[in-house]
């Protein structure tokens, strides 16, 4: 179902995937996975590896899952816009929000990922930071965190990216 593919190769604009056709960040624990909907974020060189760089509000339950383990996924799509609003505006502590997106949930390497994935991207967690309110500039808090529900950044080196066949 996926074939694994060198990073260098892909042909994708990183604005066009996180800004415009969003993605999943998901990751696992105790035998249960969970994802939310990401369109902030970031592909880049950090400390001589590949990364990925993800912001995770602190009231999401994916936190949780991102928190208790060395690794996440980060995933792209083709279309499915109107799953991804789903999984971006329902909770897992609610529901099974992967099923109701009709979404079906695979493991790749142990990690999470969808059968609907163009690509999937597993990372190795290099590496957290919480963005204080007290850091940001005025016009930065007023706009995204009037509620002070600020952001963690990760790190995440990508140990691995698999495209879907076919």
């Amino acid at each position: 179902m996926f074939k694994k593919v060198n990073v260098y190769d892909l042909k994708l604009n990183p604005f066009q995937e996180i800004g415009n056709n969003w993605t999943l960040i998901s990751a696992q624990k105790d035998g249960t996975a969970n994802t939310m909907t990401a369109s902030w974020g970031g592909w880049g060189i950090l400390w001589g590896k590949e990364v990925i760089t993800v912001y995770i509000r602190q009231s999401r339950y994916t936190k949780e899952f991102v928190d208790s383990q060395d690794y996440f996924t980060v995933s792209l799509f083709e279309g499915h816009k109107d799953a991804l609003g789903i999984l971006g505006s329902r909770s897992g502590r609610d529901g099974d929000k992967i099923a109701e997106a009709g979404f079906h949930l695979t493991m790749v390497e142990g990690l999470p990922a969808f059968e609907e994935n163009k690509y999937v991207f597993l990372c190795k967690k290099l590496y957290a930071l919480d963005m204080p309110l007290s850091t940001l500039p005025d016009q930065v808090e007023k706009d995204f965190y009037k509620t002070g529900d600020f952001h963690t950044m990760y790190v995440g080196e990508i140990v691995a990216c698999y495209e879907r066949e076919g």
